[in-house]
């Protein structure tokens, strides 16, 4: 039983000597920039340790010297590339190691030849780089930014991003980089507001329900603005001044000259208007909010319009906190209950249990009643004369339907 032991231990032992030379020779030989003359060495080796041990064999007492002059050569040959390997994790935290670093598009001659003026040839070093790398976005981009803003070729940088978008693989948010930035081409390059939507559109329809697809609404939204602003802007139109008021130093008023704010209710009536063509617009429905709260006093039609904005889930949790910060402040001012005021605040330690804005709410839950106190001991402002529901009797079906 001790025999078969020592025979086990011996066999054990020996394949793990066997298996670290084979593991270290592959080591040596992947790491060395030359494995054919490694193989060489490889070889040469077995053939000196096999030549050693016959002469040794046949040369009886002499063969240990034999054997020592094969140990010295082979150190020679095999020391520098054992140390090396040894010691390469070590070496490997000042030099780096002889990793190949990972491979990567370079647009710099590029860049180049864009700066110097010759787009064509940035044109063909960018495609040979996205040869090698077909879903680069930084080249995809580059190459339609020479082709829509240096060769005025804006049809082609469409087509560029286009394909770029309609690979499986492309990740959304560079789908959404690529489109957006191909809109805003349509827009300043082409005038061309309708191209302009169809790429915004294709963010929505592609992924609904996202928050890509939020952001494209809020920029349709606002598309007409920006169009305008580009149109005026390549055809400027001379800008009739009117004259001045003489004397002006002597009259007893100026009253007369201050531009006229737009009536509250014609406001809402605008507003509700666009809402109706694009009701995730939020910055249009946090304004008429406002105005519901501010000009009409109408507590319950504000909550409305901002209990639909903080319903939205697309929505960031930073403006969520805004909306509902925004809310209590109102109903504190149009005198709301304390539980309203509480429930309003706990809802956004409820959401957010771990933020900072949670942290100020809780410390503004603790105030609330002071909070209605002095507003309470604050005079209200007397209103205008217009007519409160201005704007809501005209529009309510619209405001009925969003």
């Amino acid at each position: 039983m001790h025999h078969l032991l020592v025979i086990v231990i011996n066999v054990a032992l020996s394949l793990f000597g066997v298996g670290f030379v084979i593991w270290g020779s592959y080591r040596i030989l992947r790491r060395n920039p030359d494995p054919g003359q490694l193989l060489v060495k490889w070889a040469f080796t077995v053939l000196l340790v096999l030549f050693c041990f016959w002469l040794a064999i046949m040369l009886g007492p002499v063969g240990p010297f034999v054997i020592v002059v094969m140990a010295v050569i082979l150190s020679i040959m095999w020391t520098p590339h054992i140390a090396e390997t040894l010691l390469s994790p070590l070496t490997s935290l000042w030099d780096g190691g002889k990793e190949a670093p990972d491979k990567k598009p370079y647009y710099s001659i590029a860049l180049a030849r864009r700066k110097m003026g010759k787009p064509l040839e940035a044109v063909v070093v960018v495609r040979e780089q996205l040869a090698k790398f077909p879903n680069d976005l930084e080249g995809v981009l580059l190459l339609a930014a020479i082709q829509a803003e240096d060769l005025a070729d804006l049809p082609g940088a469409t087509i560029t991003l286009n394909k770029f978008c309609a690979s499986p693989n492309v990740p959304s948010r560079q789908v959404e980089s690529s489109l957006r930035q191909l809109a805003d081409w349509h827009l300043k390059i082409g005038a061309d507001v309708e191209s302009a939507r169809a790429a915004l559109q294709q963010l929505v329809d592609r992924y609904p329900g996202s928050e890509i697809s939020l952001r494209a609404e809020q920029r349709l939204a606002h598309l007409g603005e920006t169009a305008k602003i580009l149109m005026d802007q390549h055809d400027r139109q001379p800008i009739a001044l009117p004259e001045g008021v003489q004397n002006i130093g002597l009259l007893d008023s100026t009253e007369f000259l201050r531009p006229k704010e737009i009536e509250p209710g014609k406001l809402a009536a605008a507003y509700l208007q666009q809402l109706a063509a694009h009701p995730h617009d939020a910055e249009v429905r946090e304004k008429l909010a406002s105005i519901y709260a501010k000009d009409f006093k109408r507590l319950d039609l504000a909550t409305m319009e901002l209990e639909q904005l903080i319903a939205e889930p697309r929505y960031k949790p930073k403006q969520v906190i805004n909306w509902l910060n925004l809310l209590a402040s109102w109903q504190i001012e149009l005198g709301a209950d304390v539980a309203t005021v509480t429930a309003t605040l706990g809802r956004i330690v409820d959401l957010y249990p771990d933020s900072a804005a949670a942290e100020v709410a809780q410390r503004r839950l603790e105030h609330v009643k002071g909070e209605l106190a002095r507003q309470k001991n604050t005079p209200n402002k007397k209103l205008g004369v217009y007519e409160q529901n201005i704007g809501l009797k005209k529009n309510r079906s619209l405001r009925d339907e969003l």
